[in-house]
């Protein structure tokens, strides 16, 4: 596979756990770049940019032209992936040997969250929200037998100017439509419906070339015939599982340690990083504790250690805030309360309705469920089902223009520490489960 605007790996992670290989990686951000690489290893088939800086790239922007055609030439010479690729493409289909190429272009433009910190500037006038037509270009060149774009719900209603009428969502599909010899189906997902412990609500949008789709279908894998749009229908996306998500007391509890809440309390920070380095609890066997506690997939019986379980050292008041939501079903008393929009007591255990959050790039949106603070990276990290062996480069979080950018004076940088990284990437769990159906629609044709 190719992972495009990768983030920190979710993506990529979900579909190596399904058995994909990326080959090819492209990220933007530097400290996002980093902890993809460092939790990559070479003995995993081989991967070719860990060893090889042409197989990686910052800027999406800059692949193409001459450095697209380099990195197709770069592909045919890694020889256990023996890439192929046809001069002469027909309209029923043909291309490359590659299985699959997977991206999600930065959504901040996109999102009802993002737009706010964006200074309401016309989404035509953000770079990034022109990026799915780069990754279009990609595809249409390289011809994977699979592709995949993934995106933020908000992208369905958004439109290009503050006043106008005209979508983005019709352009972006009319823009993967346009590919020849693609079936083309997308669906809106939850996250909860695949084993996550979030609602994170997704757009997925699947492309399979017609040579691949035709086999799939003559084995009653996938029925493109069954809907013009819906991916899920049409089994070009997995069907969701409801209820198979872990509540978060099973899920963070072996993180829980009973000393800090009396620290932040007392107020009696240490003079250093305020954390815990060794695990508080045991897991019980066969809990998502314990799968999240166990080695790498190249190491799997490596005793793995606890890291990022770093706490923010609240101020007296705002203990005391976060105490009274806790004693209160969440409600903030007046004295504390703030414009912000999105803060919340998390539940130990989810009601009927199941996961009702989304992990963003703001640590403080959520109270843990039993103590006065917000949640560690660590734990940020699970909720969107990372291992704890995974290691994240950069920054533990930042503010302010360093991570919103301010487009209304063209700065559209922005830096991406941990916790941004982590609430950016594509929970593993669905990535995962997205890769395993494609598995199974690549297979009877291998």
């Amino acid at each position: 596979m190719i992972d495009l605007f990768a983030g920190c790996g979710g993506l990529s992670l979900g579909f190596e756990n399904a058995g994909f290989t990326p080959v090819f990686v492209n990220e933007l951000h530097q400290d996002a770049l980093e902890t993809y690489l460092a939790n990559r290893h070479h003995e995993l088939g081989g991967l070719a940019f860990a060893e090889n800086p042409a197989l990686r790239l910052n800027d999406a922007q800059q692949l193409k032209g001459k450095r697209l055609e380099q990195l197709i030439s770069d592909l045919k010479n890694i020889p256990e992936l023996d890439f192929q690729i046809e001069n002469t493409l027909s309209a029923s289909g043909g291309g490359s040997s590659l299985d699959v190429i997977a991206g999600g272009p930065p959504c901040q433009g996109y999102s009802g969250i993002g737009i706010r910190r964006s200074y309401e500037v016309d989404r035509e006038d953000i770079p990034s929200n022109h990026l799915y037509g780069r990754m279009a270009l990609i595809i249409q060149k390289i011809r994977p037998k699979i592709f995949l774009f993934e995106n933020v719900r908000g992208l369905l209603n958004a439109k290009w100017t503050k006043g106008g009428s005209k979508k983005i969502w019709p352009d972006v599909v009319k823009a993967f439509q346009s590919i020849s010899g693609y079936e083309v189906r997308w669906s809106l997902v939850f996250a909860k419906d695949y084993g996550v412990p979030q609602n994170r609500p997704r757009v997925l949008l699947v492309g399979i070339r017609k040579d691949i789709c035709d086999v799939a279908e003559q084995s009653g894998l996938v029925d493109p015939k069954r809907d013009p749009e819906d991916a899920v229908s049409c089994g070009f996306l997995p069907e969701g599982r409801p209820q198979e998500y872990p509540n978060l007391e099973d899920l963070l509890g072996d993180l829980l340690d009973p000393a800090v809440a009396k620290v932040l309390r007392d107020q009696t920070f240490p003079k250093g990083p305020f954390e815990t380095v060794d695990y508080p609890k045991k897991p019980k066997k066969g809990t998502i504790q314990e799968l999240l506690r166990s080695g790498p997939p190249w190491e799997p019986t490596q005793k793995v250690n606890l890291s990022e379980h770093q706490y923010s050292k609240h101020r007296r008041e705002v203990v005391e805030k976060f105490d009274h939501m806790l004693a209160n079903d969440g409600a903030i008393p007046a004295e504390f309360k703030t414009k912000k929009f999105a803060q919340r007591v998390l539940k130990r255990r989810w009601d009927d309705q199941g996961p009702n959050i989304t992990a963003t790039s703001l640590a403080d949106d959520y109270v843990h469920y039993e103590q006065p603070r917000v949640l560690t990276v660590r734990e940020w990290a699970r909720l969107q089902l990372f291992p704890d062996w995974y290691q994240f480069c950069g920054k533990r979080t930042t503010g302010g223009i360093r991570r919103a950018g301010n487009p209304q004076l063209g700065i559209f940088d922005r830096e991406v520490p941990k916790y941004t990284q982590i609430g950016n990437a594509v929970p593993v769990g669905l990535a995962e489960a997205v890769g395993k159906q494609f598995r199974l629609i690549l297979e009877p044709s291998d």
